[in-house]
């Protein structure tokens, strides 16, 4: 019997989540409401509140999933690298981009003109603690600011290259995706050393 309740819960806040994302695309999420939300999904209020205490607590919901996603991906890839160093971002990259695709809805909400910025700087700043470490002992940065200016650059080719490829629809697969970001990333490290 639990199974089942547990089974409800989460298709009920798959639901509710998922309305959101469609909503959230379309407007500022000051802008929902609610009682909008509800009708959307056919689901009713009472039933909102029994999982959320209002609209942005059900966006901060989703963004701590996913952020939490992304920093388990991250930490995987760190104690890999520490029991088996690697000179190339490709297999990081291909599972931030299977992550992405499997969270595609949301992810392109984010990192649309709608979406939210403080969330993207949050995942940027992850990622900095994290590339700051490991990038210098891969690519011999010498000084901390030869650094900070090379990892923006990668950086935001990084997220361009990921909002070309949601906007374009996914079309390519991750795999394609990640060897295509690694190289450009290995070709301009090249050529700033």
């Amino acid at each position: 019997m639990e199974k089942k309740i547990d089974r409800r819960v989460r298709k009920t806040k798959q639901q509710l989540q998922d309305g959101f994302i469609q909503l959230r695309k379309q407007k500022d999420l000051k802008d929902i409401t609610v009682k909008e939300l509800c009708e959307l999904t056919d689901l009713n209020r009472g039933t909102f509140y029994l999982h959320y205490k209002d609209i942005y607590d059900l966006s901060e919901q989703l963004e701590d999933s996913l952020f939490i996603s992304f920093q388990e991906v991250l930490d995987k890839h760190s104690l890999d690298y520490e029991n088996n160093p690697v000179d190339t971002p490709e297999p990081l990259l291909r599972d931030i981009l299977e992550l992405i695709k499997a969270n595609s809805e949301f992810c392109t909400m984010l990192f649309s003109d709608t979406g939210e910025i403080a969330f993207v700087n949050k995942l940027k700043k992850l990622v900095l603690d994290i590339a700051f470490k490991k990038c210098i002992d891969i690519f011999d940065f010498n000084k901390e600011e030869h650094f900070t200016y090379s990892y923006n650059f990668i950086l935001y080719g990084c997220i361009g290259i990921i909002e070309s490829w949601l906007l374009n629809g996914l079309i390519e697969p991750p795999e394609e995706i990640s060897h295509l970001t690694s190289q450009m990333i290995l070709e301009g490290i090249r050529l700033l050393h």
